[in-house]
């Protein structure tokens, strides 16, 4: 694959300072080691709150989260990090920027982490909190990377017992055909390769995954009906990229609504290019007016089934 092309110099100088803060070899490091640089990196990409933006620490449903208050209704958000990283300081900012451009509340969810917490402890978390906030009204359900898994898994874990006006999910590993398509087209991508794919698929349980479960693959459920309205994003150069398209073609199938977007040329974690690539940022907006779209109940793709 000729990333030459694909990626544009604004992208490069953000893989550049990734790599800079977070070396390709950090996944053979230990996983202190690995939380310890992770946390460096987000907070040499954080940005501070918007004015006017403020958040405070609070426990839900024994889990630790960090609610950034605002209007209903409430927005949910799974950090990424492979199930290994990652917490509610690695994106603090981009919760904070949520809450600015949609002005909803925000929950940022500081789930379990492997190995010391092998599935279903994240998965348990995300139900949980989930499931406490639901009960006092609908909800919205955001998450990138890992995090998009998890907020998936809980959306078609919880699609019958609380109201979810939609979720939203970024560049999200859903359980795709590890030998077909971007996993191959793009397996030694920029900022996650397939083998990086592997090993944190792997973590996640001690040992390979187990089959057909969808509390770990979403794609892996044989049920995708009763889903909330739902927006994929998946980043071109980005072995995750494909995921996103099969899960929003599986819901539309079975008749519900869903939209997948390839972002061009943009690679896994974009996210934290969100001010200093124009691509990210337009897909940040694209993102955040989704959002604010789902909570009003609103579907602004049209017809698509």
């Amino acid at each position: 694959m000729d990333y030459t092309t694909l990626i544009d110099a604004p992208t490069w100088d953000f893989i550049r300072e990734s790599a800079a803060a977070y070396p390709p070899d950090t996944a053979s490091m230990s996983i202190a080691e690995q939380r310890a640089i992770y946390d460096r990196m987000c907070r040499a990409f954080h940005r501070g709150y918007p004015i006017g933006v403020t958040a405070s620490d609070q426990t839900i449903a024994g889990v630790p989260c960090r609610i950034f208050a605002g209007a209903a209704p409430t927005l949910l958000y799974l950090h990424g990090g492979g199930f290994v990283v990652g917490g509610l300081q690695s994106h603090d900012d981009v919760c904070a920027e949520i809450r600015a451009a949609t002005g909803l509340t925000v929950i940022a969810v500081d789930y379990r982490l492997s190995p010391e917490h092998l599935h279903p402890a994240a998965f348990d978390d995300a139900c949980a909190v989930a499931r406490a906030v639901g009960a006092h009204g609908p909800i919205l359900l955001a998450g990138d990377s890992a995090g998009g898994t998890l907020a998936a898994a809980t959306a078609h874990a919880l699609r019958d017992e609380i109201v979810m006006l939609g979720q939203v999910l970024i560049y999200p590993g859903l359980g795709g055909d590890l030998n077909h398509g971007s996993y191959l087209t793009h397996a030694d991508a920029p900022m996650l390769t397939r083998a990086d794919v592997m090993y944190y698929r792997d973590i996640r349980h001690g040992h390979a995954p187990p089959d057909a479960d969808a509390t770990v693959s979403p794609l892996h459920d044989r049920d995708f009906t009763r889903l909330p309205p739902t927006v994929a994003f998946g980043a071109e150069c980005d072995p995750l990229c494909d995921d996103a398209q099969t899960y929003a073609t599986a819901i539309t199938r079975a008749g519900g609504l869903a939209h997948s977007v390839c972002e061009p040329g943009l690679v896994h974690g974009y996210l934290r290019a969100r001010h200093t690539v124009p691509r990210a940022s337009e897909s940040f907006t694209r993102i955040t007016n989704a959002l604010s779209a789902l909570a009003r109940r609103e579907w602004p793709y049209g017809d698509i089934r």
